[in-house]
């Protein structure tokens, strides 16, 4: 990776990638993975956020496109051609921390905890406190950040994390909830803004969206009728 041209997958690229680095650890005797073997772990339906289906043609599409950047190799098996992952090698990162961020690539954004429970088949962390600073270290590496922490939701104890292979979340993303963009990645945020706190976000936080502001403000006037007519009904009960 070079500053000049940063790394950026498409959710293909980065649902394979990530099954090849899965797939390393957990089935080591058939690994390096045929087409098949491959396509079967990009489209499993557990332990995957969000399920995808793709095609054999995708998973080629995207197995060439990593091969170019030597984020995968490619080698002869037999009668069929298998293939392997380089990510520490092609993404220049030690295996603890490919295995955080393949696991994130599977199953979206996780709490520090969660991504410890999940990575223990790729790498065992002594700790949370362990995870957490390979994460942090992700997040400040220049000239890319590997992930970011997002802001903890309502009633949520934790932060989650979420991986930046596939670029920012969007900023038209959903306040305090989740919503699945184009390609069907979903992104999830713990912001809660007062009205008109959009433009005294932190820095480096994604802005709200006009449309999103216009329904934000739509809701809010909705909620205030509703209030003011809860508070007429109580006065009148009260009086009756």
């Amino acid at each position: 990776m070079s500053e000049s041209n940063p790394i950026e997958l498409s959710p293909d690229e980065a649902r394979v990638l990530a099954v090849l680095v899965e797939k390393m650890h957990t089935v080591p005797d058939t690994y390096p993975l045929s087409i098949n073997a491959l396509l079967a772990g990009c489209n499993q339906k557990t332990s995957r956020d969000p399920v995808m289906e793709m095609s054999e043609g995708d998973v080629h599409a995207a197995l060439e496109s990593l091969r170019r950047r030597s984020l995968v190799i490619e080698s002869s098996g037999g009668r069929v051609m298998r293939y392997a992952e380089n990510a520490r090698r092609g993404l220049g990162l030690p295996g603890e921390t490919v295995a955080l961020i393949a696991t994130l690539m599977l199953r979206g954004a996780q709490t520090a905890a969660e991504l410890r429970a999940n990575c223990e088949r790729l790498h065992r962390f002594s700790d949370v406190s362990a995870v957490e600073a390979y994460l942090d270290e992700l997040a400040a590496r220049q000239p890319q950040a590997f992930v970011v922490k997002l802001s903890r939701q309502p009633g949520s104890r934790e932060s989650r994390w979420m991986h930046l292979l596939c670029g920012k979340p969007s900023a038209a993303m959903l306040i305090g909830g989740s919503v699945t963009d184009d390609a069907g990645s979903r992104y999830r945020t713990g912001l809660d803004l007062p009205q008109g706190a959009g433009s005294a976000l932190p820095q480096g936080t994604a802005q709200p969206s006009p449309d999103w502001q216009r329904e934000f403000e739509t809701l809010r006037a909705r909620v205030d009728h509703l209030e003011a007519q809860i508070a007429r009904l109580d006065g009148l009960l009260s009086g009756a």
